[in-house]
Parts: C-alpha cells; structure tokens; sequence
C-alpha cells in the first residue's frame, strides 16, 4: 500500500541547510516509474546545495527534494510502461534529457543541452519515492549491494572520466582525491593501468585511494610529484591524466607532467578565474576531454560489469547512517573526512 504522504529532505528556500518534512508522495504520469528508495548516497552536488553556494543560488528554485544517488525498487508503473514490474531492484539515471535533439538521437545524450537534473530541476531521490521517466530507470541485478549501487550516479563519472581512453599498460595521474577521483584510482587498476598516481592534500583521503589500489599517493603540500615520477621509472611523462580537483594548481601540474601526445580528462568544475596553459598543450599535442555525467547508457552496464568482475568499490563507504540523521552525514562530508556518505531509507 503506497501512502499519501512521505517524509524528505527538502530544501525549502534560499538557506543554508535542509529541512525533513513531510511531503505528497508522487503520483507516477503516463510514461514514468515510481520508486520506492532504499539507499541514498550524498554528492557534492548536494553539499552545494546544502550550504547554498553561489551554484546552488543559479541552478535552483526552491521549494526542492534533493537528492539523486539512490537504489530501490519499483512501486508502481505509470500508464503504457512496459518492460518494468512492481518490486524490480532498480536505480536510475539523473539527467532527464529531451530524447529530441541531435545529441540525444545520436548515443550522446549525456550532451543534451535541454537536460533536467534530478534533484536539481526537479523533485529527487532523498525521500521515501522517487518518480522519474521509465527511459531512466536502470535495472540492477541481485548479486550487486545496495550500498554501492547507492552511489552509482558518482561511481559512472569517474567510470566515464576514467574509460574515456584506453588505460592499459598505461601511467596515470588523478589529481583530487575527493570520492570520485578515489573511485577513479580502483577504475584504472581494474583496467589494466601500470600505475596510478593520485594527488592531493587531504591525507585522510589520500589513504582511502591506497586502499582502491593506488601505487602512490603524493600530498603535494609536502611531497614531490616528479619525485615520485623517479621512483616509478615514468621518465617522458604521465599517459593520461584525469582532472578530478577543479584547482589550477593542480590542473597546472597535471599539465606540466603529461607526456607529448597524452590524453587528459577534465571532470572537476573550474573556477572563474581559472587560468589555462594553452601553450603547453599545443606544443605538447595534448588531447583534452571535458566529461560531464554519464554515457547513456554505456557507462552503467560498465559499472555493473566491473563490480560483477571483482571490482571493489565498498572501501570508498566511509559513514553510514539513517536518513533522520543526515545532518551528521552532511558533517562527515563538508569536514573532508569521508569517503561515500550513505543514508538508509529503512522506517
């Protein structure tokens, strides 16, 4: 029996924090799917969003449900849906794109320009159901956990960051340990990197992207990257870079350490003033890939597949708690001092 009303985190105006309240449960449209959440993960889209930061103020119009890291299972079907059934294991794609344009007809929906965000441009996952478009919804087997397909919405940005270029045999460099460059370190391994080399200075952090198997972990507050470079005979220079920290120092050193001809990914979010080194990448024939999302849908059976193949992402999970005490998650996130956050959706 679904109920009328359910509880969820809403960001209820322009303040910092959220509130839990009791919201209408969804009624599911002609074409959609309702979901009855089971986990949550937090993203730094939703610490944004929690501490109101100047993204936040242009990208949304409260009163909002948050939230779009989840799993859960399906609880109704809205009219003409077919291929889904009542009690399917299901988790979803965040971008609702158009289906439309040319981007979207062509595979690279992911480049949508008319993309509305779950849990940023409309009602999302922190709360008991969830609606979103049949389209969207991802099927998940039952040899996968909940609590890492809690966060499979951020595990495919650095699955799609990462798989971007061939990664075999090859050097990498990852610069932000945050949790999805962490994520990034246990990708590359798994497909086949010679070493994988992530940057930052958060040690704590640091240490959880040992744990996903990364060769060397460089606090370059104190440590030398090149040094580094010596001990692991990468002599001409990094294969592939994977920009995680949205830093110009960081990018910047990215840069400078690339061998000619390497291929660079470009995830994190730079600032304003960002300031870009263009002559290195001319004269060293840099390729460099902005990523945005996930492929739809190529990235989520990546995931699933390496998961299934041995990938384990369960080191990434720092903190777990119930969803009446996401306030602690938010704290656990904002300190630096985390991994994946996961609220459980359990009465």
């Amino acid at each position: 029996m679904i109920p009328t009303m359910m509880d969820a985190l809403v960001k209820t105006g322009p303040v910092k924090g959220l509130t839990l309240m009791q919201v209408p449960v969804p009624t599911p449209k002609a074409g959609e799917v309702l979901i009855k959440i089971k986990k949550t993960a937090i993203c730094g889209t939703d610490v944004h969003i929690y501490e109101w930061n100047e993204w936040s103020q242009k990208n949304l119009n409260p009163p909002l449900t948050v939230g779009h890291e989840y799993v859960g299972e399906i609880a109704a079907l809205g009219e003409g849906v077919e291929g889904l059934k009542v009690g399917q294991r299901v988790s979803g794609e965040g971008h609702i794109v158009c289906g439309q344009c040319y981007n979207c007809r062509t595979g690279n929906g992911q480049w949508c320009e008319k993309t509305r965000g779950v849990g940023v441009n409309r009602d999302g996952a922190f709360a008991e159901y969830l609606c979103i478009p049949a389209s969207n919804v991802v099927t998940i087997e039952d040899d996968l956990k909940d609590d890492v397909v809690s966060f499979f919405d951020a595990f495919g940005n650095a699955t799609h960051t990462a798989l971007m270029w061939d990664l075999v045999g090859k050097n990498v460099l990852i610069t932000g340990a945050g949790p999805i460059g962490i994520m990034a370190v246990g990708i590359a391994k798994f497909a086949g990197a010679r070493s994988v080399v992530i940057t930052d200075l958060n040690d704590y952090r640091l240490d959880l992207a040992k744990k996903m198997g990364a060769t060397k972990c460089v606090n370059v507050g104190r440590e030398s990257l090149e040094e580094a470079m010596k001990e692991l005979g990468i002599d001409e220079g990094f294969d592939v870079g994977l920009e995680m920290s949205g830093a110009q120092p960081a990018f910047k050193q990215m840069l400078n350490n690339m061998m000619c001809g390497g291929k660079v990914s470009l995830l994190g979010l730079q600032g304003k003033d960002m300031m870009t080194d263009w002559n290195t990448i001319i004269m060293k024939g840099l390729t460099i890939q902005g990523i945005y999302g996930r492929k739809m849908y190529q990235t989520w059976y990546q995931m699933k597949h390496m998961v299934q193949g041995g990938l384990d992402m369960e080191p990434v999970i720092t903190h777990r708690f119930h969803y009446t005490e996401f306030e602690k998650g938010f704290e656990a996130m904002i300190s630096g001092m985390s991994g994946k956050v996961v609220l459980s959706w359990d009465k």
